[in-house]
Order: structure tokens, then C-alpha cells, then sequence
């Protein structure tokens, strides 16, 4: 859904500035009354049903919203056997969407992003993040083509082939991805509501399976690298309501070429929330939305977070009654908790699992990536408000 939905408070020249990102994104709570059909009170746009995604458009950024974000995840392995985990989150958030100064340095948009490579073979989960404004250069998003930096974090288009790279001190990727079975609209049209009130949605895509490949660089050692790579794309303006205080989101490749997006958003008493959607991508990249009613996700192992305290399920299973398919989800390691304290300020669960089960009567096995928000600290929507 996540790609990442995290909620943030940040303090810029004395005042907060409040929002939601994720999988995130942030909750801006307030009265639909008080705004009109397509602008919300302070001058963002916002979804609403009948906007038609267009490519290679709406790969590039959409300033008139206040939230979006481009998101990387992927299963990776070198020749010799190790494999990999890794995650690329980059967020875009409005602060004032017609800044009165003139200045470069007025701050219109802020721009963070999340990055985390773990070594499955070892354990070790390695972390990075970034904060910036954009207006001066540091860090941006080109409108109408995937072109999005961080500093020197970048994600870019070269004719089909997503670019990216972005080095740490000690860890870093260098890859190429392939577009793969290419683009899947959620909920059908890519309009993807998360709350019964007007405007709390999003457009939302992803490319499902990315053929993927270059380097890892780890301690001073690279490693050649090839596997599957997931992508998502979303854009809006408000998306979580008052007793919406997390959600638990899942992307799945199976080993007989289909995909698997589910999420659920969950309520105060931790039940799933109506709003809670999917979409099944078959062989043939045939995409069926999946609604609440659909699939349902069991919480299985937990594991305590030495570092928050949090208790994360780590092994779930998921069934989707109607289409036979039962599949148990397990984290790669553990331990892939990040604590964002830098940039976005929350604490969540982003790691690598792998995936059996079956589907009819075929037996599967697959990977994918999970994201867990809403466990650690105050509840989404209560988060900085």
C-alpha cells in the first residue's frame, strides 16, 4: 500500500507540519464539510473517483497533491547462493502548495526517503534515510516522466529500463529494472479508497514483477545481483481516518508467475477495516481487484522488538477463499524493523518474507516483501496531530 503509509510531524521555522506517508501517507483529520468536492481546505487537490492514469505521464510527480511517493522492493541473489532484501522509498510531501515567497529556499515540498538492504544469509538489516527541500536542487521530482533524487539517491526511466542507485557509507544498490509484465491498476481504474469520507484515497499502481539485476555493495564488497523487483506508485492528499490505527500490507511473487497485493487497514480493537483491498495479477498479468471480503489475513508468530518494544506478527496466512489459494507468509529474518527518527519519525516493520502454499491444487512457493505500521508508539492517527 506501500507502499509506505507512515504519519510524521516535523518542526520547519517554528510551526509543524503535519501528514501521513507508507505501503505510507499522511492523516489530515478535518471535516469533509469543510472543504469542497475536488480542493481540500489549505489549496491541495484531492482523488476522487474518474481520473484516468496515463503512461509514461504518471510515472513522474503530481505537485498539486500533497503525498506521494515512489516505492522499490525486491528479492535478490548472486551466483553463489546469498540472498538479499532490499527497500527504496521515496516520499514527496507538501508543505504549501502556493508559497507567497518567491525565494528558492521557501520550503513547497520536503523530500525524504528510506533505504534498507538486509542480508538474509546473516541477519543484518541495514538502515539509511534523508531529508530535504526541494526548490534549491537538493533533492526533487520531475513532472511527467520517473525522475525522483534524494541528495545523490536517485530513481529515473531510461527508455523502459527503471535506474537506481544510491549509496551509503557502508551498504548501497546499483540496479536495473526490467518493466516485466508492466503496470497493474489497483482497485480496477487505480483509484484506491482508504475511508468512507470524500477524498481520503488514492491513485494507486505498481509493476509487479521487475526483472532485476546489478550490484550490491556491503562493507566495501560488491556483489553481482539478479532476482525480482516489485514497484509502487501512489499520489493524494488525505488518506486515513480517526479510528484507522494501522495497516499490514503485502506484496507476493509466486513461483507460477502470478502476484499478490493485499492490505488491511486496522481498526482501534485491531479489526480489519472494510476498506481493506487487493489485487490478484494471474500469468498472463490479468489483474482482479479483491475486496474486504475477499481474502482474509491471520496473524501467526510474533517477535518482540528489542529496540521498541513492538510486537510485530512476522508469519502470517493468507486465504483467499474464492480462488483456492492459500499461502503462509514468513519474514526472511526478524529483525527488519526501521526506526525513521531522522526523516519521517515513525517506526515500522519493512522486510523481506517467503511465501508457500497452494493455489487449486498446484503447490507454490514464492517471495515478497511486508510492511507492518501502527504496532510501535501512538496510533497512526493520533500520531504528531
Amino acid at each position: 500500500m506501500s507502499r509506505l503509509y507512515a504519519t510524521f510531524g516535523l518542526r520547519i521555522t517554528g510551526r509543524y507540519v503535519l501528514g501521513t506517508v507508507l505501503m505510507a501517507c499522511v492523516v489530515v483529520l478535518g471535516s469533509a464539510a469543510q472543504e469542497s468536492e475536488n480542493v481540500t481546505s489549505d489549496g491541495w487537490r484531492r482523488a476522487i473517483a474518474g481520473y484516468r492514469l496515463q503512461f509514461p505521464l504518471d510515472h513522474g510527480s503530481h505537485p498539486d497533491y500533497r503525498i506521494e511517493w515512489w516505492y522499490y522492493t525486491g528479492n535478490l541473489a548472486s551466483d553463489d547462493g546469498r540472498r538479499f532484501g532490499y527497500q527504496v522509498t521515496f516520499f514527496r510531501i507538501g508543505i504549501d502548495p502556493d508559497p507567497e515567497n518567491p525565494s528558492r529556499w521557501a520550503v513547497r515540498d520536503l523530500f525524504m526517503t528510506h533505504f534498507a538492504v538486509t542480508d538474509i544469509g546473516d541477519g543484518n538489516h541495514r538502515i539509511g534515510e534523508r531529508i530535504n527541500r526541494g526548490g534549491v536542487g537538493w533533492a526533487g521530482a520531475r513532472v511527467g516522466t520517473l525522475d525522483v533524487w534524494n541528495g545523490d539517491w536517485r530513481v529515473k526511466i531510461d527508455g523502459q529500463q527503471h535506474q537506481l542507485r544510491l549509496v551509503e557509507r557502508q551498504f548501497s544498490v546499483d540496479l536495473r529494472l526490467e518493466p516485466g509484465k508492466g503496470i497493474t491498476l489497483h482497485a480496477g481504474d487505480g483509484f484506491s479508497r482508504k475511508g468512507r469520507e470524500v477524498g481520503n484515497a488514492s491513485y494507486y499502481y505498481s509493476m509487479t514483477r521487475m526483472p532485476t539485476s546489478g550490484s550490491l555493495t556491503i562493507d566495501g564488497e560488491t556483489i553481482e545481483v539478479s532476482g525480482l523487483s516489485w514497484m509502487d506508485h501512489e499520489f493524494g492528499s488525505t488518506f486515513l481516518e480517526a479510528s484507522q490505527v494501522g495497516w499490514d500490507w503485502f506484496s507476493l511473487q509466486l513461483d507460477d508467475d502470478s502476484e499478490l497485493m493485499v492490505f488491511q487497514i486496522r481498526g482501534a480493537a485491531g479489526q480489519p477495516d472494510r476498506y481493506s483491498s487487493g489485487t490478484w495479477v494471474d500469468a498472463d498479468g490479468v489483474a482482479t481487484r479483491l475486496s474486504a471480503r475477499d481474502f482474509t489475513l491471520l496473524p501467526r508468530r510474533r517477535w518482540l522488538s528489542p529496540l521498541s518494544d513492538a510486537v510485530y506478527p512476522v508469519e502470517w496466512r493468507i486465504e483467499l477463499p474464492n480462488r483456492e489459494v492459500l499461502l503462509d507468509v514468513s519474514a526472511a529474518v526478524d529483525k527488519q524493523e526501521l526506526d525513521t527518527s531522522a526523516s519521517t519519525t515513525v517506526t515500522y516493520w519493512e522486510g523481506a518474507v517467503t511465501v508457500s502454499g497452494q493455489v487449486g491444487d498446484r503447490p507454490v512457493r514464492g517471495s515478497g516483501y511486508l510492511e507492518m505500521t501502527g504496532y510501535a508508539g501512538r496510533p497512526m492517527s493520533e500520531v504528531f496531530r
